[in-house]
């Protein structure tokens, strides 16, 4: 159970346990592991016009739909299983994410290393902000660079928005509030 009482970043509050779990456990914490980069890479596209608790929500349905984001096996995928995938209720039934999230898999194995090309966009280490509170951007330069160059390679579902979310949650950039408890230990993982 989490310590409600110690400070944490402003969209957290009032959230479910799976949000504070997600908040206080994972959000920012560096990821240098391609199959967990392409996880979150396809979950935050899929959460293009949704909120974030809609697909953590369903990110258990998502491992099981895509073979534990076995980049691999997501890019063998065929016509078959994205029939399978439309009718599958663990996830969003979005054709176009589906695809999305098969042809992003694709064009990551021609890419190669996953990890080293997208921390490139931050010098490989974690941008510390020092945000107060609202005041955090929906998406930066980096972002955007790192959106361009994905959408140049034929990668959907990476405008410079999702860019920064995922940059946010795979810990690129430490984005908790300066008041918040995982600052500095975000801060000290990197």
């Amino acid at each position: 159970m989490a310590d409600l009482a110690r400070p944490r970043c402003q969209w957290v509050a009032d959230a479910g346990d799976a949000m504070l779990a997600y908040h206080d456990d994972e959000w920012g914490v560096p990821i240098h592991d391609d199959r967990a980069l392409f996880e979150l890479l396809t979950l935050e596209g899929a959460q293009a016009g949704l909120s974030w608790s809609t697909i953590l929500n369903r990110r258990d349905g998502y491992r099981r739909a895509f073979a534990g984001f076995d980049i691999v096996a997501v890019a063998a995928f065929g016509s078959d299983d994205q029939a399978r995938l439309k009718a599958d209720d663990g996830i969003i039934r979005n054709a176009a994410k589906i695809r999305s999230a098969i042809g992003n898999a694709r064009l990551t194995l021609v890419l190669g290393n996953l990890d080293a090309h997208l921390w490139s966009f931050v010098g490989g280490r974690p941008i510390q902000n020092a945000w107060r509170g609202h005041d955090v951007p929906a998406e930066t330069a980096e972002s955007k660079a790192m959106s361009r160059d994905l959408k140049r390679r034929g990668f959907s579902f990476v405008g410079p928005t999702i860019c920064y979310a995922f940059m946010q949650s795979a810990g690129l950039v430490n984005d908790h509030a300066l008041l918040c408890f995982r600052h500095d230990e975000v801060a000290r993982l990197a």
